[in-house]
């Protein structure tokens, strides 16, 4: 994934351990990155994100997910050197990612979220990008 280099990737690993206990929808709330919710009957109301858990994980992830927001063109020469040494699935589906959440930031400018806002979500989203290359088989 763009801008999650050697160091983000060991960090996500240990702190998040055993990448199989979550999915792509609950690695999210576990990373606190998921809005608070305060309902009742048909009423419902979100507010900021909940924060809990893993500190550390979050801001790697909110880091990286500032880079998204320019557009994914061709990789770099640090991304495509990393990429050179990972198999063809694993590197197809993370470029699909990188260009799902460039696509994410656009449609959140598009209804004028702050940008504060929109790289949670696209932090979220991350988080599901990274927990399903980091299940996935060879």
């Amino acid at each position: 994934m763009r801008k999650v280099s050697t160091f983000t990737a060991f960090g996500l690993a240990v702190e998040i351990g055993d990448w199989h206990r979550f999915t792509g929808s609950t690695i999210g709330s576990y990373l606190g990155l998921v809005p608070s919710e305060d309902s009742s009957g048909s009423q419902r109301r979100q507010g900021g994100i909940t924060k809990t858990d893993n500190t550390h994980a979050r801001r790697l992830l909110v880091e990286a997910a500032w880079h998204h927001r320019r557009p994914y063109r061709r990789p770099g020469a640090g991304l495509q050197a990393r990429l050179d040494h990972v198999a063809a699935p694993v590197r197809q589906r993370a470029e699909r990612g990188n260009r799902r959440l460039h696509q994410r930031w656009l449609n959140l400018d598009a209804r004028h979220k702050r940008s504060t806002i929109s790289v949670v979500a696209v932090a979220r989203e991350l988080s599901g990008w990274c927990w399903s290359l980091a299940i996935m088989e060879d």
